[in-house]
């Protein structure tokens, strides 16, 4: 693996901690966000748009 490759993984477990944090915090804060699908949609979204602009920028 090259060195790129192995900085947007860790990148992506970075974001992907950050954003699973934020979350939980947000639930723990706020009990209208407090379902579990809710909260998990909103993670799984986050996470996908992280992913859809790495590419997106790998790609030029």
């Amino acid at each position: 693996m090259s060195t790129l490759v192995l900085l947007v993984v860790l990148l992506l477990v970075l974001v992907s901690g950050l954003v699973g944090g934020a979350v939980i915090y947000v639930v723990h804060r706020s009990p209208s966000w407090s379902s579990p699908v809710t909260a998990g949609l909103t993670a799984v979204g986050v996470l996908a748009t992280v992913v859809g602009v790495i590419v997106a920028a790998g790609g030029r």
